[in-house]
Parts: C-alpha cells; sequence; structure tokens
C-alpha cells in the first residue's frame, strides 16, 4: 500500500500469491510483493484469506493418490519500515481442511467449458479425501475439521535502486521459516526454511505498473523420509489504475518443487499458474484485494485447482 497521494504514480500494489497446492505449501513461499518499501517508521497490518480446492488422483510409480478437499490458509502479516530502505516482517498463518464451498461451483464450470476434469471425474462424490501412498507407505493424510498453526515466517526487504526514467524500483529479499507447525498432521514441514529473491516494479504510462518477483527457496530436514532440494518461484503481473482507488491486476506465477524423483506428478512437477482481481482504496490506509489463481496446464498433475482469495491491508 502506498499513500493516496501516491497512488497514481505507484499504483495500488500486486497480490499475495503464493503456492497453495497443500503438500508444498508445507515449505516456505516467499508471496508476492512489490519492490517499494514501507516508509519508515510506516506499519501495515494485513489479513489475508485464501481457500484452495485440491484434487488430484495418481496411480503411477508405485504411489496411490487420492486428494479431494480444500485448504482455508488464514495469514495475518506485519510488516514495519526500520529505516528508509529497510522494512521487516512477520507472517502467521493457520490452516483448516474441510470438503468446503467451491466445489458445486468449480464443477459447473468444468462441465459448461473444458469438460470435467479427469481426477474429479474419478473421485466423483467421495467427499473428504487426503491420501497419499507410495509402496504401501502413507506419506501424507489428513482428516476432515483438522485445524491448527502452520509455519510461522519472518521477512526482510531491502531497497536496492529506486525508480526513475529508465530504471524500475528493484528490492533484495530475505525469508526465513519457523517450524511451528505440526508436522504430524502436514500443517509444516517440521524444518526451518530459507529464502532470498528480488522484487522489482516499473511505472508504465500513467496508469499502468508491471511487476516482477523471483525468488530461490532452500528448505532442510526431510518430509515423511522424502529428501527435499532446493526450490525457485517467479511471478510477473500487471495493474491497470482504472481511478486512483481502483484497479485490476492480472499475475502468472511459476513454482518448482521441493522434491525429486518420486514417481508422481504430484509431488515432482512445477507449479503454473495465472491469478487475477481487484484493488480497492476504501480509505485512506485501508486497502481491499480480491483475486482468483487458476492452474494451467502448462505443466499437469501438480497445481491446486483453484484459489479464491480476499485481502485487507490497514497502515498505521
Amino acid at each position: 500500500m502506498v499513500c493516496a497521494t501516491q497512488v497514481g504514480a505507484e499504483g495500488l500494489g500486486l497480490f499475495p500469491v503464493r503456492n497453495f497446492q497443500p503438500i508444498q505449501l508445507m515449505f516456505l513461499g516467499m508471496p508476492g510483493d512489490r519492490g517499494a518499501v514501507l516508509q519508515k517508521g510506516a506499519l501495515d497490518i494485513r489479513v489475508d484469506l485464501a481457500e484452495t480446492s485440491s484434487v488430484f488422483r495418481d496411480t503411477s510409480a508405485g504411489t496411490d493418490v487420492s486428494m479431494s478437499f480444500e485448504t482455508l490458509r488464514t495469514g495475518l502479516f506485519f510488516r514495519y519500515g526500520l529505516t528508509e530502505r529497510l522494512e521487516v516482517g512477520l507472517e502467521i498463518p493457520a490452516l483448516y481442511r474441510s470438503r468446503g464451498f467451491l466445489e458445486g461451483a468449480i464443477t459447473a464450470t468444468e462441465r459448461a467449458t473444458t469438460g470435467l476434469a479427469p481426477a474429479r471425474n474419478a473421485l466423483g462424490k467421495s467427499g473428504f479425501l487426503y491420501d497419499f501412498k507410495k509402496d504401501g507407505r502413507t506419506l501424507f493424510s489428513g482428516r476432515e475439521g483438522q485445524a491448527g498453526l502452520g509455519d510461522i515466517t519472518l521477512s526482510g526487504k531491502y531497497r536496492i535502486f529506486s525508480e526513475d526514467r529508465y530504471l524500475p524500483t528493484v528490492s533484495a529479499r530475505v525469508a526465513v521459516k519457523v517450524p511451528s507447525g505440526n508436522d504430524r498432521r502436514f500443517f509444516g514441514s517440521g524444518h526451518a526454511d530459507v529464502g532470498v529473491g528480488l522484487a522489482a516494479e516499473k511505472a508504465v504510462f500513467d496508469r499502468w505498473v508491471t511487476y516482477a518477483n523471483v525468488n530461490a527457496i532452500f528448505p532442510t530436514g526431510k518430509v515423511s523420509g522424502l529428501s527435499v532440494h532446493p526450490a525457485m518461484s517467479a511471478l510477473t503481473a500487471v495493474e491497470y489504475l482504472w481511478t486512483p482507488a481502483f484497479s485490476l491486476v492480472a499475475q502468472f506465477d511459476y513454482y518448482s518443487s521441493p522434491f525429486r524423483g518420486t514417481g508422481s506428478p504430484v509431488l515432482d512437477r512445477g507449479v503454473t499458474e495465472v491469478a487475477a482481481g481487484i484493488n480497492y482504496r476504501i480509505r485512506d490506509r485501508v486497502l481491499w484485494q480480491v483475486y482468483g489463481v487458476e492452474n494451467v496446464d502448462f505443466i499437469r498433475g501438480s497445481a491446486a485447482d483453484f484459489t479464491l482469495s480476499t485481502v485487507m491491508t490497514y497502515r498505521f
């Protein structure tokens, strides 16, 4: 968020999208972020609600995967401008698994457009399913109604370059995930992760703003006996300022997987998604964002089906 006098030049921002795929969600996610940093002494408090529908069916390479459920991820995020160039942040997430409410709308949309997804068609009306087995051993599972704290994230962002006529604003990012989530219920990986990245933004013409992020994630330890490896994420976004208080945003996001060689596309393959939605400044200090995330089949068999999210940010 920015002050009202800056909106015309800087826009309202991109969406804090991350990889909501339920297994890869256990690892550090560096959500979409703008290149600008908070002014010294400014404090943002953000509440992020994201409902994600996940449907997977896989019986390849000794795996037996049946997953059909929704995850509600609630994030409470604090950011503080420590200096004119440096901001620090803290995110506290909570997770809840259920049958959810998106299934009916998704099924109707698929039948009216591309046809019912193979995984959804295979599982039918099975209700809540979260069972991932490999070679007869359960790797991941869960029950309906489970809720708990996720892994807390500490972060920092330092502005390297300020935007001028030709160059974008560029900031360096760093994040550390603290293993506070229950790893037996797979609300966290049980280990710390570290991430580094860059965030950039540039105003183009009077009403357009472009954004880009690239991040490297370094997970540690093992998860369900599986080795994990460095992963990366990247996004690009464009924002159109319809008015000083209202804008439209479209994003393309890519996430590689921290797993290698398990034989299951649900674990091994990366995720490609598009996100689209709106920003609306309700008041001078309050920004409301609503967006949806849809998987695109550049990489098949790995992405969550659909995510609907709303975000409210208040600046002190």
